[in-house]
């Protein structure tokens, strides 16, 4: 390792994006620590994807933290008595996981303090995305001002910054640019039902705009799909 490369905590959730941004930080030089969460999703084979991407690319290390947002419910990814919807819907959808951005970034943030990191990285997207308020720029504008102002090493003058490489970019673009950069993905999962093989339903929100994605890339979708009837 060199002593002199910066490191960055690297939010991993196993889906298309995350990976894309994994592979952002690692062409932009730093020494990557992956951080996922098993919080009660009923999504719960992305982790097995997180591994697998993390593996591919190459981390500093992977760590997956437990915490159950199921006991709060709240959201169809959570609370397995919403159903996942097969049809667009308008404004914000029950996919939507209260808080869950701001609660990720936090054990991001205090995993980078520990490791004397002033970078991390999420796979936000404000373009190509579902409607979630905290994956708009202004959120993670405000966000970053309150670590700089809620860590010691925020007083210290170390300013943390968030990065957000894939914020204004289409779906598309995003895989062209994650294809550029070697991610395999095949290997992750981004489907809200997928099942336990990690095989997509091919008709969820996150499974139209991954596909979509693809086509309008013009890149072979390799996602593996459920036998639908």
């Amino acid at each position: 390792m060199n002593a002199e490369q910066k490191k960055a905590v690297v939010l991993l959730s196993g889906g298309l994006d995350s990976a894309t941004a994994l592979a952002c930080a690692r062409s932009d030089g730093f020494l990557c620590y992956a951080l996922s969460f098993d919080y009660g999703q009923r999504h719960r084979t992305e982790l097995d994807a997180a591994q697998r991407v993390a593996e591919t690319l190459g981390v500093e290390q992977h760590r997956t933290l437990s915490l159950d947002l199921g006991v709060l419910g709240g959201s169809a990814l959570t609370d397995m008595s919403i159903a996942v919807p097969e049809e667009a819907s308008e404004g914000i959808p029950v996919t939507y996981v209260p808080a869950r951005n701001t609660i990720f970034l936090s054990f991001a943030l205090a995993w980078a303090e520990i490791l004397q990191a002033d970078d991390i990285y999420i796979g936000v997207n404000a373009v190509d995305y579902s409607g979630y308020p905290d994956c708009r720029p202004e959120y993670i504008k405000a966000y970053e001002t309150m670590a700089n102002l809620a860590t010691k090493a925020g007083v210290e003058g170390h300013k943390m910054q968030i990065h957000t490489p894939l914020i204004d970019m289409s779906k598309a673009d995003i895989i062209r640019l994650g294809t550029e950069k070697g991610v395999n993905y095949s290997q992750t999962v981004s489907c809200y039902a997928a099942d336990l093989q990690g095989r997509a339903c091919g008709v969820c929100d996150s499974c139209r705009l991954r596909a979509k994605g693809f086509e309008e890339a013009g890149v072979e979708d390799p996602t593996h799909y459920q036998k639908l009837s």
